[in-house]
């Protein structure tokens, strides 16, 4: 697809954030299933409902904007991912996966945060103000998950972490 327009550069945008999302969904997953702390689990399968929610928004923006939904590939998820495989592959101590694993989960939502903020405002431009509005709330989503990401970073217990 040949990007000559805002509108394609939104629609592209809008098949790489629905790629990622569709893509997180299974991260998630294993994030959930690779962290040992129960509050870590949680998060990580409670944003994986909402992930779900984002991927349901991301259908009715293509259907407003009459495209069908259609992903991407996303080549900084793709490397997100296989940083986390990588280290899994390591055989890290409990402790250190967990850390890891917050650390995975901050950068991807530092990403995907920057990918609604670039297309929040593109969405305003074209005139789509519902669209906005579904897009920023996905975003608002992004940023409290970061910010619960934030606050585990903070409160880990390093002393589990084997020196």
């Amino acid at each position: 697809m040949s990007v000559d327009s805002t509108e394609d550069l939104f629609v592209e945008g809008l098949q790489h954030i629905y790629y990622t999302e569709q893509r997180l969904v299974d991260a998630l997953e294993e994030l959930e299933s690779t962290s040992s702390a129960d509050e870590l689990k949680e998060g990580f399968s409670e944003h994986r409902s909402e992930t779900q929610n984002h991927i349901e928004r991301l259908e009715e923006v293509f259907e407003a904007v009459g495209q069908d939904p259609d992903g991407a590939e996303d080549p900084v998820v793709e490397g997100m991912i296989e940083a986390h495989e990588e280290f899994v592959d390591k055989d890290p101590s409990d402790g250190a996966l967990d850390r890891f694993n917050i650390a995975a989960g901050q950068k991807s939502e530092h990403y995907e945060i920057a990918c609604y903020g670039n297309l929040t405002p593109m969405a305003a431009q074209l005139g789509l103000d519902e669209t906005a509005d579904l897009l920023e709330q996905n975003m608002r989503e992004e940023q409290n998950a970061l910010d619960e990401l934030a606050t585990l970073g903070e409160e880990f217990d390093y002393g589990r972490l084997e020196v």
